[in-house]
Parts: C-alpha cells; structure tokens; sequence
C-alpha cells in the first residue's frame, strides 16, 4: 500500500513538472523527512509550479507568499488588532498557518523579514507579544531563490539557510521534455484538476514509517565519517554540525522508504547527499569549483 500511494503521488507530479524526476524525488523525501525545502534557480523554471503541485497531490492547506522588499514580519505571521467593541486586542492569524507554505522569491525580503520564518520553521509555533501560537500539522516551507547576483537580493543568512533540511535546483528541461511542455496543456489548467493523492492522515503514518527505516550501527559511522571529513578536511570554512548529521539520516532515511527499503544503505546516503549539505558548505578556497557533494562521497570510505 505505501508503495502504491508513493508511486501514484510521483506519477501526478511527473505529469505536470516533466523532465524532473529526480528533483521531484528529492523534494518528495524533504516533505516525507518532515524537513523544509529551499528551491533555487532563474525565474520560470518551475519553481511555484513545483510547490502547487506538491500541495495539492498531499491534499495539504496550501498559502502562496510573495516575499517582496517592503514585507514586514507581521505580514508572514499575523498581528494582534485592536478591537474597540471589546476594548481588547485580537490575534489576526497571517498566512503562515497553514500547512503548506510556498515563501516566493524569499531572498527578495529584508534579513528581518526572513527572520520571521527561523521559528516557524524550527519550532512549528510562532510568537506574538509574549504568546505563542502553534502552527497547523504537517507543516511544511518551500521557499524559492533567485541567484544572490540577480538585483533586488539579499542573501540568506547561515541560520536561515541551516532551517531548511535540502536544497535542490531544477533547471533547464531536456529538449524532449520542454517541447512537450510547449505542445501542451497550460499548467495552470492542469493544475486546477489535480486531486489528492493521499490524505493528511495517510502524509503523517508515512512520516512516521520514515522513523521506522532502520539505521545500522554501520551506516551510522558512515554519516559520522562524513561529518568528521568536513571537519577536518581543511577545505571548508565550518564542517557540517550535528544537526546537519540528523537532517542527512532523516532524508536518506524517507529516500530508503521510497525505494522500497526497509534499511538505510550507504547508496540513499549519496543519493540525498548533495541537496542536504551543499547550502551548508562553504570552500575555504572561493576560487575553487568543487563537486563538494562528490568530493565527499569519494574521499570518506564506506567500511
């Protein structure tokens, strides 16, 4: 059964974002890893067409925010509104609670409107003049990235970035994929017939199978080797911390249970590797134009 609904919810997502099979892989396993996911790339690529399409397949409460550079934090997470019939104020929700956000174009805001996302993304609950309110579950960000030298950017800083689980790029298309996309339907018509693949019960029992996945005691000293490589390896300006080890397990974990696997193999390591750790990595040489990924998977033996 769980492949079947697995296999169904790629299905419809290959249909409507073609060519991008493996993309759409990865940002289904951030979803199932209960992570959040930052998709980076030139307008018109695909990038908010991608996060409608996970939406609706998941059957997930879905809000679009455009990030813009005269965004506040209060329009992300609401504000609390002076009621002169009660003479009390009242919380007027913003549209961060709901389960599926898409944050458009999020390095287009002010560092102290980005900001507004870290406890959202990190706690699940957001806080308001002292109260803290908890946000729907599931709850999932998918945020979109313009390249840091197109004009209008600001960069996202480490905190930020370090919130989400997995970072993936989608591209150009393949010939054969971009000429049927021209020949045919409008996406946004194909988008309004799409139906739920799964319900939010059936999204939750699928994360918490992601836990069940086993990890040997083998595999897990492999993540550790990796961790420890970036540490010492003197190419990078910080080696990845311990939370980036977990966010690794958890994606190679929700890999694992996609393909069908009852145990983490060092092969769903390196498959979720460079979408986890390439946005928490920077070279020490900036000149140089390393696979970080790569150089990785072939400097750090698998005992």
């Amino acid at each position: 059964m769980t492949h079947a609904v697995l296999e169904s919810t790629l299905q419809q997502i290959n249909k409507v974002i073609l060519g991008k099979q493996q993309e759409i892989k990865l940002a289904l396993t951030c979803i199932l890893a209960k992570g959040h996911l930052l998709v980076e790339d030139i307008p018109g690529v695909g990038k908010t067409t991608l996060a409608h399409t996970l939406a609706r397949t998941l059957g997930l409460n879905f809000q679009r925010v455009q990030f813009t550079s005269d965004m506040l934090p209060a329009d992300i997470v609401g504000t609390n509104i002076f009621d002169k019939e009660t003479n009390q104020f009242n919380f007027h929700q913003g549209p961060i609670f709901n389960q599926f956000i898409l944050a458009d174009e999020v390095n287009r805001a002010t560092p102290r409107t980005q900001s507004a996302l870290l406890e959202a993304m990190e706690e699940s609950q957001v806080s308001i003049d002292g109260d803290r309110y908890a946000l729907p579950v599931p709850f999932f960000v998918i945020a979109t990235q313009n390249p840091s030298h197109q004009i209008g950017t600001y960069p996202l800083p480490e905190s930020q970035l370090d919130r989400f689980m997995m970072r993936i790029k989608l591209g150009y298309p393949d010939q054969a994929s971009e000429k049927a996309l021209l020949m045919g339907h409008d996406r946004r018509e194909m988008l309004q017939r799409i139906a739920p693949k799964m319900s939010v019960s059936e999204l939750q029992g699928l994360q918490q199978q992601v836990q069940l996945v086993h990890v040997s005691e083998a595999l897990a000293d492999y993540i550790q080797a990796i961790l420890q490589f970036t540490r010492e390896s003197g190419l990078f300006i910080n080696g990845l911390s311990p939370r980036s080890g977990l966010a690794l397990l958890s994606a190679a974990r929700a890999w694992a249970l996609i393909e069908q696997r009852e145990q983490v193999l060092p092969e769903d390591v390196q498959a979720v590797l460079a979408s986890v750790v390439s946005h928490r990595l920077q070279l020490k040489d900036v000149k140089a134009t390393m696979n970080v990924a790569q150089k990785i998977i072939t400097s750090v033996p698998i005992d």
